[in-house]
């Protein structure tokens, strides 16, 4: 997981979208959707990053079991929250079923990445 968000933050960083509290979003968003596929389909296969109007985030898995939230997480207690950060954190996420496996996505709109830059960036 440390290679996606390393990989995550350099591409932020060459597309202008580091140094933001939206961009310390997408690094737990990465981290997240890293850690599904990890603990539920058997690894990330592919981590896919698209800029434009939205920031897309594609983690691909060999599984086409798709994801579902946990129906009550226990506060306080870790292990079903993941989808619910990525919900909370995204503007949308779904998944798609591909050959060979799925695709979980979750985007981000562009505006928020160049929002709220700290002073003299």
């Amino acid at each position: 997981m440390a290679k996606g968000r390393d990989f995550t933050h350099q591409a932020l960083r060459d597309w202008g979208w580091d140094g933001t509290e939206t961009a310390d979003d997408v690094l737990l968003l990465v981290s997240e959707l890293l850690t599904n596929a990890s603990l539920h389909a058997g690894g990330c296969v592919e981590l896919v990053l698209t800029s434009g109007t939205a920031l897309r985030i594609e983690v691909f898995d060999a599984t086409t079991t798709l994801p579902r939230r946990h129906p009550s997480p226990q506060r306080g207690l870790p292990g079903g929250h993941g989808l619910y950060i990525v919900e909370r954190l995204s503007d949308r996420w779904g998944s798609t079923v591909h050959d060979g496996g799925k695709a979980v996505w979750a985007e981000i709109e562009a505006s928020r990445l160049t929002s709220g830059r700290p002073a003299g960036a």
